[in-house]
């Protein structure tokens, strides 16, 4: 729509400038210039580059802001990105500030990257983009622009698969882990205990972790199991919480607990 207003708007400025011209030359007028035709020079001079810059918006951060991936990233496969640095580009759009974001890349299918990407923020959302906070991104194959886009588009289930299969490539968690979080049963837990235990494997701390676990029927089970776990899930499982589980309903040795990816 901007680029078919832009070319009527160029056009009408061009023969509102050629008018401009030829009037101000053959005008008997003491001042022949300042006719009705100065509007084409000034349509082309301020309207015009204004129109551009909007045009670029609809093709980048407002498409964001209304929910829709940037051009380009259309069908993008999707990883997921954990922030490095944030800061203000200086643009705004209807009060969401633009940031450049500069994130570390993890893929699904174990590839590593570093990328940029420039998005609109709600206000409201600026404490979730924060150094180590892990977001949902698309991003091109082979495409060497050092760009991403964070994944506004994508539904919770596709960026739960992306995080779970970008954790079993990073070794983060087991192929029977994800296989429970894939086809386990649904239940809800109470965290009982949540104990540390000192231990650390790679960036994560190894805890012991007590749930009680209620299955679909309404029955309980209880179980202690001993887990690395990344810091970011430590705030979601402190005792007392509900949380989500998975298992299999023919093994109840080992549940998966399900902890949010920031939408």
């Amino acid at each position: 729509m901007f680029k078919f207003v832009n070319v009527v708007v160029l056009l009408a400025g061009l023969a509102a400038t050629g008018m401009y011209v030829l009037t101000g030359l053959t005008s008997d007028s003491p001042v022949p210039w300042l006719n009705g035709w100065m509007a084409g020079p000034i349509i082309l001079v301020s309207v015009l580059p204004f129109l551009g810059m909007m045009s670029r918006l609809a093709d980048g951060p407002l498409r964001e802001l209304r929910g829709m991936v940037a051009k380009g990233f259309e069908g993008a496969p999707l990883a997921i990105g954990t922030v490095v640095q944030v800061s203000r580009t200086g643009l705004s759009v209807n009060d969401q500030p633009q940031l450049e974001i500069l994130f570390d890349v993890d893929t699904p299918d174990g590839q590593s990257f570093r990328a940029v990407s420039r998005s609109l923020v709600d206000l409201t959302e600026l404490a979730a983009v924060v150094p180590g906070a892990m977001l949902p991104v698309r991003y091109r194959p082979g495409s060497a622009d050092g760009r991403v886009v964070i994944a506004v588009d994508a539904p919770q289930a596709e960026m739960q698969a992306a995080f779970d299969r970008v954790r079993l490539a990073k070794g983060l968690v087991t192929p029977r882990q994800l296989q429970i979080a894939e086809q386990g049963v649904d239940g809800r837990a109470v965290v009982l205990a949540l104990t540390p235990t000192g231990e650390i494997q790679g960036d994560r701390a190894v805890m012991d972790i007590a749930l009680r676990v209620t299955r679909a029927d309404g029955s309980v089970f209880d179980l202690k199991q001993r887990k690395p776990m990344d810091a970011s899930a430590v705030p979601q499982v402190q005792p007392g919480m509900v949380v989500r589980v998975r298992y299999l309903a023919h093994d109840e040795s080992e549940v998966v607990i399900l902890t949010a990816v920031a939408p």
